[in-house]
This record gives structure tokens, C-alpha cells and sequence, in this order.
């Protein structure tokens, strides 16, 4: 009898909103680690991370809580003003994907996006997240929807 890999783990499923928070704490620390780092080789790699970790979370909300969200809240606000905050974001991320860290425009670069985030971030979490959690939605399986897509597409996002 195969094994999966949460049985192995004995893993509950993760709530979707927990599961978003825990990805906002990840990009946030490695936004810190950028802070930090001093050579152009070391900021490359966090960049890099920091780039697939937003563009596959910006998709997973996108393609899956976004839309549950929406349909619960009936929602006009929340979900188009944080797509906006996603397509900025988006452009940032095309300005330093796969960009060598050159000085001070493109560190203003990283920076502007860390504040970027940390406001959609703030949003997220102080307005959509407690508002989602009061509806019918359910989270676990919210959850499970996300993880999975996740996983599908971090798979595509990392070098073989």
C-alpha cells in the first residue's frame, strides 16, 4: 500500500489562511536576509527566491482564494484592489528576475518591493483574512487546493 507524503508526515492539512500567512513570514525573511547580504552573488540567489515565492503565491491566490474569496464576500474592494497590488508587483518582479544585483537602483528596486508587499501584506492579513474567515468557505479545503497547486507549480519554478 503506497504512502503518501502527508501520511508519511502525519501532516493535518493546512488552513488556507495559515498557509498564506506562512508564505508572507517566508517572503518577509528573505527580504530581511537581502537587507543583510553584501555580496552581488548572495543577493542574486535570495532575489531569485524571493521572485518565485511571490510569482507562485500571487498565482495560488490568484487561480484559487481570490476567487473563493470573492464569491463569499461578495466582494467588489478586497480581491480587484490586491489583483492591482499583484500586477505591480508582477512588474518589479520582471525588472529584476534573473538580473545580475547592479547598485543602489536595482537595491531601490528590491526595496520598494519589500514595502510593496509588506502593505498588500498588511491588507491581506488586518482586512481579507478575518473577513474570508467569517464565511462559509471552507478553509481546510481552501487549504488543500492551495498546497497542491503550490507544490505543482514550485516544481516548475526551481532548477532542476
Amino acid at each position: 500500500m503506497a504512502v503518501t507524503r502527508k501520511e508519511a508526515t502525519n501532516e493535518k492539512p493546512q488552513n488556507a489562511i495559515a498557509l498564506l500567512r506562512a508564505d508572507h513570514k517566508k517572503v518577509s525573511e528573505l527580504f530581511e536576509q537581502y537587507e543583510k547580504a553584501r555580496s552581488a552573488d548572495r543577493k542574486a540567489t535570495i532575489v531569485a527566491e524571493i521572485c518565485a515565492e511571490l510569482t507562485v503565491h500571487a498565482q495560488v491566490e490568484e487561480e484559487i482564494f481570490y476567487p473563493a474569496v470573492k464569491a463569499a464576500l461578495k466582494d467588489k474592494e478586497l480581491v480587484p484592489e490586491a489583483l492591482v497590488e499583484h500586477a505591480s508587483l508582477k512588474a518589479l518582479i520582471a525588472e529584476v528576475e534573473g538580473v545580475r544585483p547592479d547598485g543602489e537602483m536595482f537595491d531601490a528596486k528590491i526595496h520598494v518591493m519589500a514595502e510593496f508587499v509588506k502593505h498588500h501584506v498588511k491588507e491581506e492579513q488586518n482586512e481579507m483574512f478575518p473577513r474570508a474567515a467569517k464565511t462559509a468557505l471552507d478553509m481546510d479545503e481552501l487549504g488543500a487546493q492551495l498546497a497542491e497547486r503550490k507544490e505543482q507549480l514550485m516544481g516548475q519554478t526551481q532548477p532542476a
